[in-house]
């Protein structure tokens, strides 16, 4: 070590002293020489950045902003890694687990934060970021006995009763993703000003037709114009950084069940009872209105659920977060992958001891292989970069091919059509999973019946496909039209699922011989 040291200047030893963890050691000295020549511009940097290292962990220490010069790209490029430089530094002094800058916010006193990005300089002082804690999810309310079906119940607490928008819209659609992998819609109909973003009244959907078109290239379709839809979807994401269980065929979304009588909710004993508004005065069914002829209205009832009468169903996090599968048209090809990891990821190399963080697909053969596929595999390079953290779920793109990605949840969050299939370029990441919105459509469902809860075990599969994508942009309509993809399965979300179901019971309409 006293050899190691001998030609490294007094400030990168200095600091390669605060190092955590086992991060390697020659890229970390890297990295520190790097930060060391940029710093050497400003006086007093080095002994700023030095003081926040020694006292960031107490907070009765004020520690300043350390700035070095933002890049075009916003990455700084060490030993031929490129990697966001607040990331790369909170790694080497604090958390050498640390997988993405989705883990990461800012203090509140960080006056250079990195998510800024009108300002020239970015903050890399690793105690002016914090970790993105995982949020604690609700528990499901369901009913001890079979009480679905009967009109006024409701197990959701007041907060919750805003339903999630459900998108029926027929337009096209233009999305950018920015490094963050948040959307910057353009001008298009059913924008977010729109009332079908905002969960308002979307168009009705004709019954005889299938899944819209989500074209990037395509111009936006005139406002009030109604195209015939494709028989698949497929929409692509532009960003300056974003199973044969399933037979191929498209979800189908569920016709909109019939309007429901207006209801007030009410608050008994921490959940909601529903029951009939009574009418105003001045309105046509108002006492003063009624002539003596007409029937007299029913007497109200109320029902209500106690605390006795639903089991609450926790969230379990599971010791593998996810069960990945290759296909290769569609054909299985090896062995599921267990990740445990909450960072995988999935390429075309083939290191047989790749360990629990990587998926080879190099090294898997198919005696069924054809050229196609083979072209294909040899295209899908660095892959997918998968990380599972606060919640959320994120694919990044590390070959120099795009990626495409089939995830309801992302699409439901953006008020997509379900079967619509996104376009990630190389370089750029998209939020693909969201807990917290599973976890409201779930709660949401359990009112709804056994069926509706059912349905969202489709939620919890990801399709992802490599170098060649599938939907309404290409003469692959089905994903087991292309030739290299991977099925991802979410165990936590599957598995809080299956206890929810298994608590509810059976269905209500039950099958029988001549069903």
């Amino acid at each position: 070590m006293s050899s190691f040291f001998h030609s490294t200047p007094s400030a990168v030893k200095n600091l390669l002293g605060w190092k955590q963890g086992d991060e390697e050691e020659k890229w970390a000295e890297c990295a520190i020489q790097t930060l060391v020549k940029k710093l050497r511009k400003k006086k007093g940097a080095i002994e700023s950045l030095e003081k926040a290292l020694k006292h960031g962990k107490d907070p009765q220490v004020y520690t300043e902003c350390i700035t070095i010069q933002r890049s075009l790209d916003g990455r700084l490029q060490i030993n031929h890694r490129k990697g966001l430089p607040h990331v790369i530094y909170c790694r080497v002094w604090r958390w050498p687990d640390l997988q993405s800058h989705h883990e990461l916010k800012p203090a509140p006193h960080c006056k250079f934060p990195y998510d800024t990005k009108q300002q020239k300089d970015v903050c890399i002082n690793p105690y002016h970021y914090t970790r993105v804690e995982t949020p604690m999810l609700p528990p499901v309310l369901v009913p001890r006995e079979n009480h679905f079906g009967v009109p006024g119940y409701s197990m959701l607490h007041g907060n919750q009763q805003h339903r999630l928008p459900v998108n029926n819209s027929n337009n096209n659609v233009n999305v950018h993703y920015n490094p963050q992998g948040y959307p910057n819609y353009q001008q298009y109909p059913g924008g977010p000003n729109s009332p079908q973003f905002h969960g308002g009244p979307p168009r009705s959907p004709n019954p005889q037709t299938q899944p819209p078109q989500y074209n990037f290239h395509s111009p936006p379709t005139p406002p009030g114009a109604v195209s015939p839809p494709p028989s698949s979807s497929a929409m692509s994401l532009h960003s300056p950084q974003s199973n044969p269980a399933f037979n191929g065929s498209p979800f189908q979304q569920s016709p909109s069940s019939p309007q429901s009588p207006q209801v007030r909710p009410s608050v008994h004993m921490g959940f909601i009872k529903s029951q009939p508004a009574s009418p105003s005065p001045s309105s046509p069914g108002s006492d003063e209105s009624m002539s003596a002829n007409s029937p007299q209205p029913k007497p109200r009832v109320t029902n209500t659920i106690s605390t006795s009468d639903v089991s609450p169903v926790h969230y379990a996090e599971p010791k593998c977060w996810c069960q990945i599968t290759y296909y290769e048209l569609n054909h299985r090809v090896g062995v599921p992958f267990d990740c445990e990891s909450k960072a995988i990821t999935v390429d075309g190399f083939t290191d047989p001891s790749s360990g629990a963080n990587r998926f080879c697909l190099g090294l898997l053969s198919n005696v069924n292989r054809n050229s196609t596929i083979e072209n294909t595999r040899r295209h899908i390079g660095k892959g997918v970069h998968l990380y599972y953290t606060g919640g959320e779920v994120f694919a990044e793109c590390l070959s120099d091919a795009s990626i495409f990605v089939q995830s309801q949840n992302c699409n439901h969050t953006h008020s997509f059509h379900l079967t619509t299939v996104c376009k990630i370029p190389p370089g750029n990441s998209l939020k693909i999973f969201n807990n917290q919105v599973f976890a409201t459509l779930l709660a949401q469902r359990v009112n709804e019946g056994y069926a509706k809860v059912f349905e969202l075990q489709k939620m919890c599969t990801i399709r992802m496909s490599f170098v060649k994508g599938w939907g309404a942009d290409y003469h692959r309509q089905e994903v087991t039209s292309t030739p290299c993809w991977i099925e991802i399965h979410l165990n936590g979300p599957l598995q809080w699922l299956d206890r929810v179901l298994t608590q509810m019971g059976s269905p209500d309409n039950k099958p029988t011989s001549v069903s």
